[in-house]
């Protein structure tokens, strides 16, 4: 591929701007050598302002979603895609979030532009585990986990009941849920289920994979390695 097309694919702006960024010599090798359009070099070895390329297809990245923040790129309002950097936003092909969290959930999202990856990791089959803290309007009542785990509780509106959650109790009104569904606004749902309302709800690990420290707002690359773990 073209290093013109290659850099405008990864959203560094359209043919004619990546052009223009070769004419000021802000493309180079891993050196510091000027490159030209017409060069051809691995992705591995260039340069934009000194920094690697970003991952070709295939990138995933971590972002720790602070609330107010909607999963969306036209609604109206702050959006997760604006705490990204706007080449991500233009990359060919898309990136996109691996689900949804709500506006007023925090925590772990995906993104990416595998859509093999995304279907795997959304897809029932993989089961992967969704992991939560919550903190309650009122305390618990002592029989929550026991019917989460039971795989019987059925939310209004819905003909199926769900699969079977863990409940960890944390404190009177804080606890941590994991299911393997991702059914609308769930955890919420459940908790209105047994008379409770959830005040702060926020995502802490899918599959293997956690925020690691990771702050608010913040984003990381995913690894190989971190994939591994995410199914681990």
């Amino acid at each position: 591929m073209k290093l013109v097309r290659l850099l405008a694919n990864l959203g560094y702006g359209s043919r004619k701007q990546v052009a223009q960024l070769f004419r000021e010599g802000a493309v180079t090798d891993a050196n510091g050598d000027v490159l030209y359009a017409d060069d051809k070099v691995d992705h591995a070895d260039v340069r934009f302002d000194g920094e690697p390329l970003d991952p070709p297809q295939g990138l995933v990245v971590m972002l720790h979603k602070p609330t107010g923040y909607t999963c969306s790129r036209k609604d109206v309002g702050r959006l997760v895609y604006d705490l990204l950097p706007p080449r991500f936003g233009v990359r060919n092909p898309v990136l996109s979030t691996v689900g949804r969290l709500d506006r007023d959930t925090s925590g772990l999202l995906l993104f990416t532009d595998d859509g093999q990856l995304l279907h795997r990791i959304i897809s029932p089959k993989s089961a992967l585990a969704k992991v939560y803290e919550a903190t309650l309007a009122d305390d618990l009542k002592g029989g929550e986990g026991a019917l989460f785990a039971a795989g019987t509780l059925m939310l209004d509106g819905e003909t199926e009941p769900l699969e079977p959650a863990t409940l960890e109790v944390l404190g009177p009104r804080h606890v941590r849920l994991s299911i393997t569904e991702g059914r609308y606004h769930q955890v919420r749902r459940m908790f209105a289920a047994v008379g409770n309302h959830v005040e702060t709800l926020e995502r802490v690990a899918l599959g293997g994979l956690t925020l690691g420290g990771l702050e608010p707002g913040t984003w990381r690359l995913l690894t190989d390695a971190d994939i591994a773990q995410l199914f681990a």
